[in-house]
């Protein structure tokens, strides 16, 4: 007669293997039984701005006999991470990816954090802390975002002129970079709605609609709509830019000047004429608020409105306004400066 296993030892046995199974179906992997030495972080999202001074926690809870600790930036569209630096706990070496910007915290012997000094808006992005122990490595992600504003962009040429790489040029020619997919759809939360379509960093095309209209795209649902994927070298669209905080200052100079003569004033001052992305900067950090159209570096005139009121831009919401790309040798506006603090 065959012997029978004793339900005890039955449940014993099948336990381990019903719970492993049911956290594979859950997508997630059963718990590795042994040690863990990173510390997961208390916020894997770190707000930040352009020239500030961020840092990225990594903390181990233990140190293991022998272990390394390698910090990356996982670049944005492509399937690769960027080396910054490696430390072994009591040496560092930099791979220069920040520009000697990058060093370690090392509050204490288990702190490996990241800190980042004089943040730029290509420092956006996520990053991982990895373990390197020989037996079995671990990480930890975290997001560096940037307070910052998102603006539309296109040349004085019009609409629907810039392939990638052109759109890439002109956000940073504008003090800008290319906005990502998150920083699009934060400003639409926000209150972008725009109908012309534009690059994103990530190398898609989308456009922010909050009021469904039908020369927009149709009467469907508010959203961010995208126009799929696209080839990088041969279409051509708008751009959507993104900027953040400056170190400097925006300020106004009244006149009725040509465009040479807004370079002139600027200089004068010390200052140069103000780019697009200052402007937005201005208006989105400082509160600029002027009802002057004013030259800007691009050959564009455009003026920023904090509080909307009659015979300032005719529209019920703040922003940037634009009178487009008059003649150069125009003398109809005043100027608008930069000048670093």
């Amino acid at each position: 007669m065959p012997s029978r296993i004793p339900l005890p030892a039955f449940c014993c046995f099948l336990l381990p293997w019903a719970f492993t199974s049911f956290h594979k179906a859950l997508g997630n992997p059963a718990p590795h039984p042994g040690p863990h030495y990173l510390l997961p972080p208390i916020h894997e999202v770190i707000h930040s701005r352009r020239g500030a001074t961020a840092t990225l926690p990594c903390v181990l809870g233990t140190s293991p006999p022998s272990y390394k600790v390698r910090w990356s930036k996982v670049e944005p569209g492509e399937l690769r991470e960027t080396l910054i630096l490696i430390t072994n706990g009591l040496h560092a070496r930099d791979y220069g990816l920040l520009g000697g910007r990058a060093s370690l915290r090392k509050g204490h012997r288990l702190d490996a954090s990241l800190i980042i000094k004089n943040v730029r808006l290509e420092d956006e992005g996520r990053y991982r802390c990895e373990l390197i122990n020989g037996i079995e490595d671990e990480s930890v992600a975290l997001t560096l975002r940037l307070e910052g504003v998102v603006f539309p962009y296109q040349p004085s040429r019009g609409r629907y002129q810039f392939n990638y790489f052109e759109a890439k040029r002109a956000c940073e020619e504008q003090d800008g970079r290319l906005a990502t997919y998150g920083q699009l759809y934060q400003a639409w939360t926000e209150g972008l709605d725009w109908c012309n379509a534009g690059w994103l960093l990530e190398g898609s095309v989308r456009y922010p609609v909050l009021t469904a209209r039908a020369p927009c795209g149709g009467h469907g649902r508010p959203g961010i709509r995208s126009y799929g994927p696209r080839d990088r070298s041969r279409d051509r669209y708008d751009a959507f830019c993104f900027t953040s905080a400056l170190a400097g200052q925006v300020f106004f100079v009244p006149g009725r000047l040509t465009l040479s003569e807004a370079h002139a004033a600027c200089r004068r001052r010390g200052a140069v004429v103000a780019k697009v992305g200052h402007l937005y900067a201005a208006w989105k950090f400082s509160g600029l608020d002027r009802c002057d159209g004013g030259w800007l570096a691009d050959g564009s005139v455009r003026f920023p409105i904090t509080t909307p009121r009659p015979r300032c831009g005719g529209l019920p919401d703040p922003g940037v306004r634009s009178f487009g790309f008059p003649r150069p040798q125009q003398a109809s506006y005043g100027t608008y400066c930069y000048a670093e603090k």
